[in-house]
Formats: structure tokens, sequence, C-alpha cells
């Protein structure tokens, strides 16, 4: 970060990774608003396969920003990925983060 609190930072060490992968941003950008959803309905949304869907929720996971919980729907498993108070403390930051880079800065 700057000295000057004035000053913009375009540090892209503030981003935060976790949430930064493709993958990743899409599950989070649609957590934010439905909450939580079932991995059948979030692998049709963002359009990934069953393998790469779980790698990313795994990531978002430990790092705390989503919670998976397991239950059975007419005999038959599924996974719902749960947005945390931790995950969205995050998203917004992330959020802030990203419109203080895509803002221009101020003329002198």
């Amino acid at each position: 970060m700057a000295n000057d609190p004035h000053e913009e930072s375009y540090d892209y060490r503030e981003i935060d990774d976790v949430i930064h992968g493709r993958v990743r941003l899409a599950l989070m950008a649609f957590l934010s608003g439905a909450g939580s959803a079932d991995f059948s309905d979030l692998k049709k949304r963002i359009g990934v396969t069953d393998g790469n869907l779980s790698i990313h929720i795994k990531k978002l996971e430990e790092a705390g920003y989503v919670r998976v919980t397991k239950r059975f729907n007419n005999k038959r498993p599924q996974t719902i990925c749960h947005l945390t108070d931790a995950g969205r403390k995050a998203w917004i930051v992330y959020i802030a983060r990203m419109e203080a880079l895509l803002t221009p800065p101020a003329a002198e």
C-alpha cells in the first residue's frame, strides 16, 4: 500500500488469488447472489466438468469462503455449496479492490 492514504494503490498483490481464478470467480459471483446452490446447478451455470468444479469448490472451502453440505434428496446424494460470512466479506473486499484498480487515476 502507498504511504499517502490519498494515493491510489495498483499493487497486484492486494488481489485475493483464491477468488481471482476464473472458475472460482464465477462460483463466488453466483453464490454471492444465491447464497447457496447444489453442485448440479453450479456445474450447469458455470459450464465446467465435475472434476474441475470439485477442485475449485475445495479450494474455496479450504479458504473458508464456502461450506459444503451433503444430503440425500429422493435417495440421491446432493452436494450443496453455501457462501460463508467470511466468503461474503472476502467477496466484498475483492470487488472493492477490482473497482479501485479499474478506476482511472485522478488527473493532477
